[in-house]
């Protein structure tokens, strides 16, 4: 049967390729500047050769095709820390004008500088550059980003039809103006990833735009937890959204336990992945449709034997050769020495064994608050020190591990020991907010049964970052127990205690006892959902990078840190007859003899190309 309106007029069909790259951290070569080693797991310059032949794809398909990043590009690697009398673009944008990107949206840690800073480096910006849900707290005052850009891409396959007319939008976490209170204070305001997505994609809807793009610096809600900072799921659903690229936590998606019903992407991290979206369209009624579409990956390495990745793309020489000069300053800035190191320094235990490197940052922390804190009011409480790990394989991968030799030090391993260019701060706390910062940190443990053998020792969906160990202390981690909080800091089990036989110099730390404690910029800004420090006084304290800190302390220009006498603070509490396995990297095989004997015994490499212990309870 033919007739009828239906079928009065036909449609005319096209597809927009929608490329996406996330959560770079500056990995923008092929090279791991901590180890001064390539790594063929990374790097925008490998997915740059993905970029060209997708780019070729669409061409071929006749296929409109824009290409978007989703923010976090600026800070992580060391090639993003541009000294002061660097000449010409940041490296980030130099790369993104040579890639002729489209658009890019923010993340919280490209706000990490100041407003000042992130101008000054998007004066450059060869595309819009998008926050929709950050506004000046001073209506009068410029930002230098938008809050949404129409993209107009002519679909070749329909030359002689008007462009469809794309609207991107761009959200972060609201926390980011806690993450960066210090840099940000009083200079912007912040809206819910919802809601600023919901109303800003309904304006663009109605100015016109046949499809929105949500370019979302956000991930996967933890079950049942707040979804104010990770809202992926809830953005997808909105009506007004077309496609997502999703970025913040590391993941990758598309993946069988996350479905959504309209295409997202989440390329992972550091060059990983290039994200693809194919958005079906048709023409009908006088605008461009969505009909339809899927996502994928395309990684630039796979695992490969040993831990090793094995590329699947190579480094496009475009980018290489523009970028050579930055890659030669960083190599240079980062040989520079030092100072000693007696004893070698890893991560490959970090989670279930002393670390080394971890204890050195401790110390450095404790000796610079030491010395801040004199003639305040807090000089007289005991002083602690707060780490956590900066790399532990993880979302990074099996080679994403601290491994530094002993003997000299150079400022690639100052770097390695404190990925994060945090800054030093202190607070004061009591026995009772200290304890449940501890079993908050213990959150990163799976619960092992007792008797059991064969499960994993920690839980992956936790952040290893946020495994803070308090030096100073003594205390032993049952993980027999449930873990009392979530990883958005609710109470799960109030009678839980995993935190056993919790001292200070021998006596038991009592609720009311009151300490200070040496921590980074990052968790009293609110990161990892810490949230009984929200309570702690803030002493203050000058601004001092830790990275710094940590020079000043082994080059002897800070006093020995009574601190680093001590015994390691935790160790695992027995639970007889039950084993767990723990994940490390392939490098740990170097370091077993460290562990006493009959603790780990081997079982192989995993899927992913991490190494399997069997650790003994």
């Amino acid at each position: 049967m033919t007739g009828g309106p239906a079928a009065s007029k036909p449609r005319s069909a096209g597809e927009l390729h929608v490329l996406a790259t996330t959560d770079l951290h500056c990995n923008l070569l092929s090279h791991d500047y901590y180890a001064n080693r390539p790594d063929p797991a990374i790097g925008l310059s490998r997915v740059a050769t993905l970029i060209s032949q997708a780019r070729a794809e669409a061409a071929q398909s006749g296929a409109a095709c824009i290409l978007v990043d989703n923010g976090d590009g600026l800070q992580g690697a060391p090639l993003g820390d541009v000294l002061p009398q660097a000449s010409g673009p940041h490296p980030l944008v130099r790369a993104f004008q040579v890639l002729e990107y489209d658009a890019a949206g923010l993340g919280n840690h490209d706000f990490d500088s100041g407003l000042e800073a992130l101008a000054n480096v998007l004066q450059d910006a060869p595309c819009p550059v998008l926050c929709s849900n950050l506004s000046a707290a001073d209506p009068g005052r410029a930002l230098p980003f938008a809050a949404s850009a129409v993209l107009e891409r002519t679909v070749p396959c329909c030359p002689d039809l008007p462009p469809v007319q794309i609207g991107v939008i761009s959200v972060l976490p609201p926390q980011t103006l806690a993450w960066c209170r210090q840099a940000l204070e009083g200079q912007l305001r912040a809206d819910g990833i919802i809601e600023a997505a919901a109303e800003r994609a309904r304006q663009l809807k109605a100015e016109g735009c046949d499809l929105v793009l949500a370019l979302a610096h956000t991930g996967l809600a933890a079950a049942g937890g707040d979804s104010s900072e990770n809202a992926l799921e809830d953005l997808a659903a909105l009506a007004e959204i077309d496609a997502v690229v999703g970025g913040h936590t590391h993941l990758t998606l598309p993946h069988p336990d996350h479905p959504f019903a309209k295409p997202v992407v989440m390329p992972g991290a550091h060059g990983s992945h290039l994200g693809v979206i194919r958005l079906e369209l048709e023409y009908a009624a006088g605008g461009w449709q969505m009909a339809g579409g899927s996502a994928c990956l395309q990684p630039v390495s796979q695992p490969g034997a040993a831990g090793t990745a094995t590329p699947l793309a190579k480094e496009d020489p475009v980018l290489v050769q523009a970028l050579a000069e930055d890659h030669t300053r960083t190599q240079e800035r980062m040989q520079e020495p030092a100072g000693h190191s007696p004893v070698a320094m890893h991560s490959y235990f970090t989670f279930f064994a002393p670390d080394r490197g971890l204890t050195l940052a401790a110390c450095a922390q404790a000796a610079a608050a030491r010395v801040l804190l004199r003639g305040t009011a807090a000089e007289d409480l005991p002083l602690l020190s707060a780490a956590a790990p900066g790399k532990f394989g993880g979302r990074s991968g099996p080679q994403s591990y601290t491994d530094i030799a002993a003997g000299g030090l150079c400022a690639r391993n100052i770097a390695d020991l404190q990925v994060f260019p945090n800054e030093l701060r202190a607070v004061a706390v009591t026995g009772a907010q200290l304890r449940d910062w501890l079993e908050m940190s213990a959150g990163l443990f799976n619960r092992i049964a007792p008797g059991s053998s064969g499960q994993r020792l920690t839980d992956p969906l936790r952040a290893g970052h946020n495994f803070d160990v308090i030096f100073g202390l003594s205390y032993r981690i049952d993980v027999s127990q449930p873990p009392r909080y979530s990883a958005s800091g609710d109470l799960l089990n109030p009678e839980a205690a995993r935190i056993t036989d919790l001292c200070w110099q021998g006596r038991p730390v009592d609720p009311g006892q009151r300490f200070a404690v040496a921590l980074n910029s990052y968790r009293v800004s609110g990161g990892g959902r810490f949230r009984m420090l929200e309570e702690a006084e803030v002493l203050p304290l000058p601004p001092v990078r830790i990275r710094q800190a940590i020079r000043d302390y082994i080059a002897g220009r800070l006093p020995p840190e009574p601190l680093a006498e001590m015994p390691y603070p935790w160790q695992l509490a027995p639970v007889p007859g039950t084993s767990a396995v723990a994940v490390t990297g392939p490098g740990a095989a170097e370091h077993l003899q460290e562990l006493p004997a009959g603790l780990a015994a081997p079982r192989g490499f995993n899927s992913g190309g991490f190494w399997e212990l069997e650790l003994q309870l």
